[in-house]
Parts: C-alpha cells; sequence; structure tokens
C-alpha cells in the first residue's frame, strides 16, 4: 500500500467495521514528535516545500516535516500562501 520508503509504511495497521458491517484496513494516526530545537522562516512568494526541504534538509522529499511542524494549517500549500509569515522549521529526524 506504501512505498519502501514511505513515513507510513511501520504504522501498525487495525481492522475497522463499517455500518454496513464492510471490514477494512485503516492505518494508526502517526505520532507527531515534539518539535524542539528548531527555528523560523519567513515565507517569501518564491517559496515551494519541496524546496525549503531541500534547502534546510538536502532532501525534498522531506517537506512533510516542515507541514508536521506547522500542524495548524490544514492543507500543506496553506503553509506558503502568507508572504512574511513565520513557520517552524524542525529538526531533521530518521523516519
Amino acid at each position: 500500500m506504501f512505498f519502501k520508503g514511505s513515513r507510513y509504511k511501520n504504522i501498525p495497521e487495525y481492522s475497522v467495521v463499517d455500518v454496513s458491517g464492510k471490514t477494512s484496513q485503516a492505518k494508526s494516526l502517526r505520532w507527531i514528535p515534539d518539535t524542539s530545537g528548531t527555528f523560523m522562516h519567513i515565507v517569501k512568494e518564491s517559496d515551494r516545500l519541496d524546496l525549503l526541504a531541500y534547502k534546510y534538509y538536502g532532501d525534498s522529499k522531506k517537506w512533510w516535516l516542515i507541514c508536521d511542524a506547522n500542524s495548524e494549517v490544514f492543507l500543506p500549500l496553506g503553509l506558503l500562501r502568507e508572504p512574511g509569515k513565520k513557520i517552524i522549521i524542525p529538526p531533521n529526524r530518521m523516519v
């Protein structure tokens, strides 16, 4: 269901039964660690999450670390809608 390097791959699955009696597999919620040791980035119009991840972590696929640290924004692109806004850049962590 998830590719080999997915941050969701090792999350346990469990069975759920819906109101019609159909059983499906689901993933538990992913634990988001404390963001201590972070610093702030001031959003610019030209910012993109993949480019910020590459700038801070050397890996454009780690954009989700930035999203996790700024969980008050529901959609990832919402982080970059307001130039001048400060967003949290958490430390790089192994997954």
